[in-house]
């Protein structure tokens, strides 16, 4: 660890120190021309009013003095220049961070280009953590916006939050300070970057981490166990248990998980009871009886609701299906703008006690 301004390297100071006495000793001659053109000057001047010399002689003499004024302006440069090569000799830190291995040892020579590296100093307090967003997810929320399905923070001012590698929640929250204004064209996605704090120092350079963004709002979703949400042949769709106990089918249009739940956008409305389990065995206006238990036996079945606000519920399997109720509610957290997929969400929601679990009618 290096703090700022901080010596790290000394290069040979000698042919620096020379180079700098030289030009002070230029500067010295200038100055001294510059006090005789200037005496100079001072007996020409009152002759000239005289008419004892010629205004040739006067104007020589003025020329005289502002030439050694120029000549010293330009030894002054000299010395300034002399004194920056002498300070580039010391080395310091330019910044608060980690330095890597030095590749340069003492009596090494130095060479412009990449034979001069010494080192790197990496800053780790504040460290910047940089993702990527595709085109394809940036025209998918503008779309969910367009239609009151999703909606941003004031200004886009979202809170991001990490998880490192082993799956632990990153203490500190950071701001998105930068996004690139435009696409790229090999990858078709624009960079973001977002600025943590690490006084720890948990974080460091090349590591990676996942990215979520919270801040944005979901206005009356609807959310239901991933398991619950079928493939057909033209879409996805449900089971949902009717006001007479009877399993319907339902084609539903399905938005972003959240945890272990899937956002429902069309296709359900709020207090509808979803099957979860056992889906495959049923059949439109197969009749499930739901009956309050915590633990299925073996033959029979536990079930949940699906809960609202990202809460996602965990059930067992057995025969008859399983059931949730389908409730309203707004995310808590923003899309993942993660571009690689369902892996790169956020960890699954906390689990809740099992509700009531079905079995057939007798």
């Amino acid at each position: 660890m290096v703090q700022a301004g901080q010596k790290m390297y000394q290069m040979d100071r000698k042919p620096f120190e020379a180079a700098l006495q030289s030009a002070e000793g230029q500067l010295a001659q200038q100055q001294a021309r510059l006090q005789v053109a200037e005496a100079t000057l001072g007996r020409v001047r009152p002759l000239a009013e005289k008419n004892a010399l010629s205004k040739k002689n006067l104007d020589d003499a003025t020329g005289a003095v502002q030439q050694a004024r120029a000549a010293v302006l330009a030894a002054e440069g000299e010395v300034r220049t002399a004194k920056l090569n002498l300070s580039y000799t010391t080395l310091r830190s330019p910044l608060h961070g980690l330095a890597s291995l030095s590749l340069k040892h003492e009596g090494s020579y130095l060479s412009p280009g990449e034979g001069g590296l010494l080192t790197y100093v990496d800053q780790i307090d504040p460290i910047w953590v940089i993702f990527s967003v595709s085109e394809n997810q940036v025209l998918k929320y503008r779309s969910e916006i367009e239609r009151g399905l999703l909606k941003f923070p004031p200004l886009n001012l979202f809170e991001v939050q990490i998880t490192l590698a082993n799956g632990s929640l990153f203490p500190h929250v950071g701001h998105i300070d930068f996004s690139s204004p435009s696409f790229s064209e090999e990858t078709g996605t624009f960079l973001v970057r977002t600025q943590f704090i690490n006084p720890e120092g948990v974080l460091r350079p090349g590591q990676f981490v996942r990215v979520q963004l919270k801040g944005a709002v979901r206005p009356n979703s609807i959310l239901v166990p991933q398991r619950a949400v079928l493939q057909g042949a033209k879409s996805h769709y449900v089971w949902v248990i009717n006001k007479e106990g009877k399993a319907d089918r339902r084609d539903v249009e399905v938005g972003d998980w959240q945890g272990e739940g899937w956002f429902i956008n069309h296709g359900l409305v709020a207090g509808e009871r979803v099957v979860v389990d056992g889906a495959v065995r049923l059949s439109p206006g197969a009749a499930v009886k739901v009956v309050d238990t915590m633990t299925p036996p073996s033959d029979q079945i536990g079930t949940k609701p699906a809960a609202g606000h990202g809460t996602t519920p965990a059930a067992s399997i057995a025969e008859p299906p399983e059931e949730a109720s389908a409730k309203p509610g707004d995310s808590p957290s923003a899309p993942d703008l993660q571009a690689i997929g369902p892996e790169n969400r956020a960890p699954p929601s906390e689990k809740q006690f099992p509700g009531p679990r079905e079995k057939p009618p007798e």
